[in-house]
């Protein structure tokens, strides 16, 4: 336990006397979190290197299964949890004082697990740290809003209705007046993020009935970027249930209206705080074609990773602004990998695969390892693309999660730059999740066999 952190941990206790319990926890595979609650009096455990869990822990399926095919390998040994003081924060939606911290695995020799996802993004920001580049992100965070009941068939019910209590036309894509509507849950969750450290940017209505989006600012610390991520989902699901609403991520919780996604700026800085994309034009350098060229060299590869679920697949439809193959152009939104057009200090590359249903930090990853392999080796890009890139003729990434899988299974690309283990564990996982998907009978079926 570092003197800096058993001070910053003085300090949160004392400005936070009235807290009683802190959640503690890590991000597993999936993005679920999964820890233990500590009293006040306990919380130095998880700075201590007392605090432990089964390093299994971190492969968890969907449901929060061990993985059949991995859990007994090593015994189901217990890893060592080790606090990230940056995350420790107050949790204002909850009745009772309560307060958070995020953790590592480690395992029990002190080093870092290998299959945490924010000790592998960790090794890929040092990685560019050797180049003598900081990546910089942000992400942006598209979910729905939903009544906290369903109807008879298990289907959420819309928060956006008419004047007759049915369900609006359209989403009223950008509208001030429906934002205004849900002034309650905005202003809750904006307060909320000030006290939870989450910088917000914009929050805008988007195209599809329900459907919000809320954006974070770019921070130089990858880590600390993805951390923002997956605690801006949280807070926003808790504050949306404490008034009585449902918020999801889920990529496309019905299937005839847009789906959410996840997407991601980044950028690199140089060891004197500039733009490394930056050469002074519209078009960016050739370090910047070089990252977008690994982007879309890995982009088949790190599709599971990208879109982890069955839900995920449905986002991939013609006409659901999604795109379906590896592009890249200059201020286009059909594209992949878009450069938007800025001040020439902020050249950047917006990834726009991912499925809101992602890990954050997994997403981070898989965009940095791409951007790192254009890189290392000097790819070139191809040209880039105008117009509508949809009804191109570029080969399609995986549009099938089993399709996706067997990609990422036999991927040099994910073995060199995620691990072997990570590449096996988080392909079981997958595995067993499909299976069970494949052991249920839906409604459509009895409906048309039956």
């Amino acid at each position: 336990m570092s003197s800096e952190n058993i001070k910053q941990l003085e300090e949160f206790l004392s400005a936070n006397p009235d807290i009683e319990i802190f959640e503690a926890f890590i991000p597993d595979i999936n993005g679920h979190l999964r820890g233990k609650w500590l009293p006040r009096s306990k919380i130095a455990n998880a700075l201590n290197g007392s605090l432990k869990l089964p390093i299994t822990t971190l492969g968890y399926d969907i449901w929060g299964k061990d993985v059949g095919s991995w859990v007994l390998e090593n015994g189901d040994a217990d890893g060592i949890l080790q606090a990230d003081m940056r995350t420790m924060a107050p949790v204002p939606w909850l009745d009772r004082p309560t307060g958070q911290v995020m953790l590592f695995m480690n395992e029990i020799t002190g080093e870092a697990c290998n299959i945490d996802p924010r000790s592998i993004l960790k090794n890929l920001m040092a990685r560019f740290k050797k180049l003598g580049l900081t990546p910089v992100l942000a992400s942006e965070m598209e979910f729905h809003l939903f009544q906290s009941s369903n109807d008879d068939l298990g289907r959420p019910l819309h928060s956006q209705m008419n004047k007759s209590n049915r369900e609006t036309v359209c989403g009223n894509t950008h509208s001030i007046e429906v934002m205004q509507e849900n002034s309650e849950l905005m202003y809750a969750i904006i307060d909320a993020c000030a006290i939870q450290n989450l910088p917000i940017d914009t929050l805008i209505k988007e195209a599809a009935r329900s459907q919000y989006e809320i954006n974070l600012y770019h921070q130089p610390d990858a880590l600390l970027a993805a951390d923002q991520g997956i605690l801006l989902q949280r807070t926003i699901k808790g504050v949306a249930k404490k008034l009585g609403f449902r918020a999801t991520f889920m990529a496309k919780p019905y299937g005839n209206i847009e789906g959410n996604g996840m997407h991601m700026h980044c950028s690199l800085i140089d060891d004197q705080g500039n733009n490394a994309f930056n050469n002074d034009t519209d078009f960016g350098n050739d370090l910047l074609r070089q990252a977008i060229a690994g982007c879309l060299a890995t982009m088949e590869d790190s599709m599971l990773l990208f879109a982890p679920h069955l839900n995920s697949y449905r986002r991939f439809q013609p006409g659901n602004h999604c795109p379906t193959s590896a592009t890249w152009g200059y201020e286009n939104r059909t594209v992949s990998v878009r450069v938007p057009a800025d001040n020439h200090k902020a050249m950047r590359l917006e990834h726009r695969v991912a499925g809101a249903d992602a890990n954050p930090h997994l997403v981070a990853c898989a965009i940095l390892a791409g951007m790192l392999y254009g890189i290392e080796n000097k790819l070139q890009a191809p040209e880039p693309l105008a117009g509508d890139t949809f009804s191109e003729s570029e080969e399609s990434l995986p549009n099938q999660w089993p399709d996706a899988l067997n990609v990422f299974k036999k991927s040099t690309f994910i073995s060199e730059y995620f691990g072997a283990k990570f590449q096996h564990i988080f392909s079981e996982a997958k595995l067993q999740e499909i299976d069970d998907f494949n052991r249920q009978v839906t409604i459509q079926e009895y409906d048309a066999y039956l």
